[in-house]
């Protein structure tokens, strides 16, 4: 975390890769990566313009940078989409309670991501894929609008080499092979829910109410609450708990999340 974490340090742009039409990978060097883990998120600034709570979705402690997919939806992150490499941005964090990577090891792990909520999964993806053998099995499955708003394929198709991965649009294109319909359709096919609940976790990232009835479907297949985790990608403002903005009932998602099991934090959906 920067030495006050409310005062952002001005932050190298290394690379910006085009992924969708309005979403930008954006590769920027941070100094403190070392105290960053999996789920977390940064608040990102434009100084006169504001700032915006963004997860971190990939990290290299070695080579001290951070990732971010960055939609362009608003004030803040239009600005940003005017930067270039070599550019610097005002950053503060990390924060939020993210991925405790012990949770999942030596387990049958499922996640579950829709649209841009895999971005906030990508790096703990990552760590497994590198890792396969922490693992007792491993499935993805990936909702997304249509083939056009598929983002990171290159690395979907790489995941795919090595675990099962099904990816499902809502509007199809009519390709071969298309998987088509909601991710709740295909829950009931994965493995996971066929092993020892002792030895099964599922992460699930996405739209609330995307969130709420994936997760009830896994329930309906057997998978206890307690063994489901789901981050809330609500907009935060000041991100260490003064301002209640993200606040849902008496959770505030800056402080004690935005990761969340399940089993707490099922009323919140409602």
């Amino acid at each position: 975390m920067t030495a006050n974490n409310l005062l952002p340090i001005n932050c190298e742009i290394l690379a910006i890769t085009k992924t969708t039409a309005i979403e930008n990978l954006y590769r920027v060097r941070f100094p403190h990566v070392d105290k960053v883990h999996n789920g977390q998120f940064l608040q990102l600034s434009v100084p006169g313009f504001g700032e915006c709570a963004i997860s971190i979705t990939d990290f290299s402690v070695e080579e001290q940078w951070l990732e971010f997919l960055i939609r362009k939806v608003g004030l803040v992150t239009n600005q940003i989409f005017n930067l270039n490499v070599g550019d610097y941005l005002p950053m503060r964090g990390p924060y939020g309670k993210g991925f405790q990577i012990a949770n999942y090891e030596g387990k049958h792990l499922a996640i579950v991501a829709g649209g841009s909520g895999l971005a906030p999964v990508r790096s703990l993806i990552k760590h497994f894929h590198a890792n396969p053998q922490d693992l007792k099995s491993f499935e993805l499955l990936l909702g997304f609008k249509d083939t056009d708003n598929v983002i990171f394929k290159s690395e979907i198709a790489e995941w795919e080499k090595q675990f099962p991965v099904i990816v499902t649009v809502d509007n199809p294109s009519g390709a071969p092979d298309e998987k088509t319909g909601l991710v709740t359709q295909y829950v009931s096919g994965l493995k996971t829910i066929k092993q020892d609940m002792n030895s099964v976790e599922v992460v699930i990232v996405g739209p609330p109410r995307m969130m709420e009835f994936t997760a009830k479907e896994f329930i309906k297949n057997g998978v206890p609450p307690e063994k489901i985790w789901v981050s809330f990608e609500r907009r935060m403002s000041c991100a260490v708990g003064k301002c209640g903005h993200c606040r849902i009932d008496e959770a505030y998602v800056c402080l004690e999340g935005p990761v969340f099991n399940y089993a707490a934090t099922a009323h919140l959906f409602d």
